[in-house]
């Protein structure tokens, strides 16, 4: 078994050093062979040129470097394309996750057999208002809507079998997401305990100006987990929210039309006199048929992206032949 380790980094000039002697400490114990990849997301510090200098005294490093600042999950994305490894680890390069957890992450996923396995920052270095809180609320909305229950989804510190990898495509702030949409596709999640430790160089490059990115690709995940299939289904239930009230109001304005009596005569009176009411109607119905519409368009997008690139709408797991 091969084993790629992929960190990402953006200005972390300071970390540089000490992360690799930690890394190569860490995995010099392994028996399989491994490869570190750096992926340099645009660094505006001397970064790359640190890094240039340590492929010098560790031979398992490869290098990547980004030309602009394209953020964490396109850095991922990339050394993901570019790892060679059976299994793959991600961790931050700010030496808040250790290095040393990963053999633990390695044997939790042989002795499991899960496809992901999770770190849990259980006891976490980080200042509660700012930053542990938000991610326990986050945490929290994100196992309940994905259906995928981790404590940690924020940990980077994560280690990732290739198969479930490869159909996976990542945009946003979607690497959070990666166990949730690993179990889409049927893979086994599960999760391990890892040590954290407080930053000691560098700048944070989280804060709760990212919330609202993570909000809107947690609901793009939502839809891709249960709707991507069948985006008509999402699209009808709110067509009807919209369409059916204005349905009903319709027919009672034109019931009320004819016989005021039958909804008595104040009640028929004014929804008749009253445009308002008719408006509304006509305006929700017309909403109603928006949502149809868009749903029609989104089924026909989704049966040109399987079709034109020949994607299954299914993943195996495993074929035998006796």
């Amino acid at each position: 078994m091969k084993v790629s380790v992929v960190i990402p980094l953006y200005n972390e000039v300071e970390n540089i050093d000490p992360l690799c002697n930690e890394l190569h400490e860490a995995l010099s114990t392994l028996k399989d062979e491994y490869e570190i990849i750096f992926v340099d997301d645009g660094s505006q510090d001397e970064t790359w040129q640190k890094l240039k200098e340590q492929t010098q005294n560790i031979p398992h490093i490869r290098l990547i470097q980004l030309r602009r600042n394209f953020g964490q999950t396109a850095a991922m994305s990339a050394g993901f394309h570019h790892s060679k490894g059976d299994i793959v680890v991600t961790l931050d390069g700010d030496l808040q996750n250790d290095p040393h957890d990963i053999p633990t992450l390695l044997e939790h996923i042989e002795k499991t057999q899960a496809d992901v396995v999770s770190g849990w920052r259980k006891d976490r270095k980080d200042p509660f208002l700012s930053r542990r809180l938000p991610s326990m609320i986050a945490n929290f909305f994100i196992s309940k809507i994905t259906g995928v229950y981790l404590h940690d989804y924020g940990c980077t510190l994560k280690a990732y079998r290739r198969e479930v990898l490869q159909d996976i495509r990542l945009y946003g702030e979607m690497h959070r997401f990666i166990p949730a949409l690993a179990s889409w596709v049927g893979g086994k999640i599960d999760e391990v305990v890892v040590n954290h430790k407080a930053r000691q160089f560098g700048k944070s490059k989280y804060g709760l100006s990212r919330s609202s990115r993570v909000v809107l690709d947690l609901i793009t995940v939502k839809f891709l987990l249960r709707y991507s299939m069948g985006p008509i289904q999402i699209f009808g239930k709110i067509a009807g929210l919209f369409g059916l009230p204005g349905l009903v109001t319709l027919v009672v304005i034109i019931l009320a039309n004819f016989s005021h009596n039958i909804f008595g005569t104040e009640l028929g009176a004014d929804l008749v006199k009253r445009p308002f009411w008719i408006i509304i109607s006509f305006m929700l119905i017309f909403l109603g048929m928006q949502f149809i519409s868009m749903g029609l368009l989104a089924e026909i997008q989704i049966r040109t992206y399987h079709e034109s690139q020949d994607k299954h709408t299914y993943t195996i797991k495993e074929t035998f032949d006796g």
